[in-house]
């Protein structure tokens, strides 16, 4: 009997020290940490890039001067709108005047002279039907008078190069848009063959072009896109893509491309540096909020929670969707990505989702 109970007490002091034990452990282990999480699936996101572009004029041409002369009036002021055909410059046209006074006296010199050799033909026939007159007078007077037709068309289409010069004098806007500032003075002496040929410049700006820089990679994933919708920020019109180049630039490794985008109250100008937001279709990825996602030396990362404990796990991140990150590769279906408590978190940490 006191064998049995000197082996209880043994038993019951072994069973308080296991408890005291277990005790300490679970007050030396560190609690869990309550974290959120949001488990992700894989739906449809837009496939966007984003580049840095700049804007130019859909139409960009050069005015300059035709015939040389005198500049004597600027017909517009400079940075206006103006259409196409509208006056911008005057030069001097008396010495055109002459030339073309000139030219039309010769045209009717030239065709009194080939009336009477024609004159001259018909009578001479006559003269050769009834041999009169020798074979070899009659040709001559033929080849006289188509000498003289052909005299006719050559002061003919000097009479209309006198016309065209004299026209030039008068020079017009050759499209429609804004003008660039005046680049010869009134009293200069401009020359279709020199530096002083060039007057203004004129662009137009709606629609208005931009053109901008996409990587190998991010060309290969929009080229077989059937639509490219194009945006600018802060703008409300969005554009489409109309040019997209066929060869990569070996220094940068990019492809040059081109947005047309509807500019009706032109609020931008060409020249501006603006920031592009493509978007080609749709693709299947993961979305997680932003402030899930985390950065190390080795790249990005998210916290996953996997059974009761934190993983850190590699991403590969695209661009933002609103407030969200769209992850293209690192999760699958069904991982719970921990979205707060990131500082306390450490690999293989206790984590309670809340």
């Amino acid at each position: 009997m006191r064998t049995l109970l000197v082996l209880l007490s043994a038993l019951l002091a072994a069973c308080g020290q296991g408890d005291a034990r277990q005790q300490e452990k679970k007050a030396a282990a560190p609690p869990a940490i309550a974290v959120t999480a949001v488990e992700v699936a894989p739906r449809d996101v837009p496939v966007t890039f984003e580049a840095v572009a700049r804007t130019e004029g859909s139409r960009e041409v050069q005015v300059r001067a035709r015939v040389a002369g005198i500049l004597e009036r600027q017909l517009y002021n400079e940075g206006d709108a103006v259409k196409e055909g509208a006056l911008l410059f005057r030069i001097e046209r008396a010495p055109f005047e002459i030339e073309l006074q000139q030219a039309r006296g010769l045209l009717a010199q030239e065709t009194a002279r080939r009336d009477l050799a024609r004159q001259e033909l018909e009578r001479l026939k006559g003269l050769a039907d009834k041999r009169a007159i020798s074979q070899k007078e009659l040709d001559q007077a033929a080849s006289g008078a188509q000498q003289s037709g052909a005299s006719v068309e050559i002061a003919r289409a000097r009479v209309r190069q006198a016309e065209l010069n004299l026209s030039y004098t008068t020079v017009k806007a050759p499209i429609g848009g804004i003008t660039g500032r005046a680049l010869q003075s009134v009293g200069s002496l401009v020359s279709p063959n020199a530096e002083s040929a060039l007057l203004t410049t004129i662009s137009r700006a709606d629609p208005i072009w931009v053109r901008f820089a996409i990587s190998e990679a991010e060309y290969a994933r929009i080229r077989s896109a059937p639509d490219i919708e194009v945006r600018l920020e802060n703008y409300p019109h969005p554009g489409k893509v109309n040019f997209a180049g066929s060869t990569v630039d070996p220094a940068t490794g990019t492809v040059q491309m081109r947005a047309e985008l509807p500019n009706p109250q032109l609020a931008l100008l060409p020249g501006q540096y603006v920031r592009v937001h493509m978007q080609a279709g749709t693709q299947k990825a993961f979305v997680v909020p932003q402030t899930a996602v985390a950065q190390n030396e080795t790249g990005r990362f998210v916290w996953v929670a996997a059974e009761g404990k934190a993983v850190p796990r590699p991403i590969r991140a695209g661009s933002w969707l609103g407030s969200d990150w769209i992850v293209h590769e690192g999760l699958k279906p069904g991982d719970k990505v921990i979205v707060d408590n990131l500082v306390r978190l450490r690999p293989g940490a206790a984590v309670q989702v809340k």
